[in-house]
């Protein structure tokens, strides 16, 4: 048989495997995602490959929760050294992590207390609860009449407290009866929130930038006026940081561009670098002291080995200057995207390295495009039916940003 036959052969046994994979995937589970078929069996740093052995540039990052990048080393000794002493001790016991790992995020965040959860919804959930008992024990809401405002196009999780306030229809649709109190205002709108706040408003909850509403900016000084306003009238400002935060935007948290001082902050996803599920929201004194034991909890929240792992993956973010690298990295890659001559492109828009390529209606769909780059080597993926969300990990090097952007010019100017 000649070398050409066997190559050939090779290439078929790979694809029938590849094949086995998402048909077994597709047999036994639930069909509530839409991925690419491509079948990823490692990972390290910007680079992963499949189960043929292809390799790709991930632009992804997991949604952002792989700031360090894929099997970072760190990382993955504090989880190994972990995993060998103890695990889990539920929240019945203390341990010897936990401590240390509440510390640094409060010093990282400039808020006092952490209540950890694992997923970012969680974290949401559990800052809409802390906000209800705050309106009720310290502002002097009538119970069950508090309000939280949020914004359109807003995504904080798939919870059925979460999708009540939700605009988008699809996350909405057959799940109902929805969780009451919360008021929808335009996102970036500083009039609206004026005109929305009541006495019977506890918080305003928003993204500093929204990530799966398809990387949206606000306007300029628009969370500093919203704080502001929160103090003004005795409303609490949380921010979902989940996205943006931990470096992905060019600062440890986004809204630190206006200097804005939260009264909460969810956060998540690279908390753990990818290595495990950890969550938190991190308040002040006033709001925490609302808490009883019994109130709120979470069997795997704050478990040593993710207390473990979520201090080895902030030291990582600190130690490596990885919001800075977001910020240079992200400027240059970003004049690249607008320099390109592209008929399909509308828009450039993004902090650091959460960046969005919004593409015109008649370009044909974000999709196909991600498709097409996936050949290419290069991983990304659509948010909304029109915007390519390009967010790789934040130790990315500019070698890689001109080694991708070789791809995405061919593929956005063909």
């Amino acid at each position: 048989m000649s070398i050409t036959n066997i190559l050939l052969q090779e290439q078929e046994i790979y694809s029938q495997k590849t094949q086995y994979y998402i048909d077994l995937e597709s047999k036994y589970g639930a069909n509530n995602y839409h991925p690419l078929d491509v079948v990823i069996a490692k990972g390290k740093g910007v680079w992963v490959w499949d189960i043929e052995g292809d390799q790709y540039l991930d632009f992804l990052s997991a949604y952002s929760a792989l700031n360090q990048g894929h099997c970072h080393p760190k990382i993955l000794q504090a989880m190994v050294e972990q995993a060998s002493k103890v695990t889990l001790t539920s929240r019945a016991f203390r341990n010897d992590q936990l401590g240390a790992f509440y510390q640094k995020l409060a010093q990282i965040s400039g808020l006092p207390k952490v209540l950890p959860m694992n997923s970012g919804a969680e974290a949401v959930e559990t800052a809409l609860k802390a906000v209800r008992k705050w309106a009720y024990q310290i502002k002097g809401i009538p119970e069950n009449q508090a309000e939280i405002i949020v914004c359109d196009n807003n995504f904080a999780g798939r919870t059925i407290g979460i999708v009540s306030f939700s605009t988008e229809a699809q996350y909405k649709e057959g799940f109902g009866p929805f969780t009451p109190g919360f008021k929808v205002i335009p996102f970036g709108d500083v009039e609206a929130l004026v005109k929305a706040i009541t006495p019977h408003t506890a918080a305003f909850l928003v993204e500093p930038i929204q990530g799966e509403g398809g990387i949206i900016v606000p306007p300029a000084g628009f969370l500093k006026a919203a704080e502001q306003i929160c103090r003004d009238n005795q409303v609490l400002l949380i921010l979902d940081e989940i996205q943006t935060g931990l470096g992905r935007t060019g600062k440890m948290f986004a809204h630190q561009y206006e200097d804005v001082k939260p009264d909460g902050i969810t956060v998540g996803k690279a908390l753990s670098g990818g290595f495990y599920p950890i969550s938190a929201f991190i308040s002040t004194q006033e709001v925490m002291e609302i808490f009883n034991p019994g109130d709120h909890g979470s069997t795997f929240g704050g478990n040593p080995l993710a207390a473990a792992i979520g201090n080895a993956a902030l030291d990582v973010i600190v130690e490596e200057n990885l919001s800075e690298r977001a910020a240079i990295i992200g400027e240059y890659f970003q004049k690249k995207l607008r320099s390109l001559n592209s008929p399909y492109i509308k828009q450039v828009r993004g902090k650091g390295l959460l960046i969005g390529v919004e593409l015109h209606p008649e370009a044909g769909g974000a999709r196909r495009f991600c498709k097409a780059l996936a050949k290419e080597g290069l991983l990304a993926k659509e948010t909304r039916d029109n915007v390519i969300r390009f967010a790789p990990p934040l130790v990315i090097s500019t070698e890689e940003i001109d080694w991708a952007m070789e791809r995405i010019s061919k593929i956005l100017t063909a």
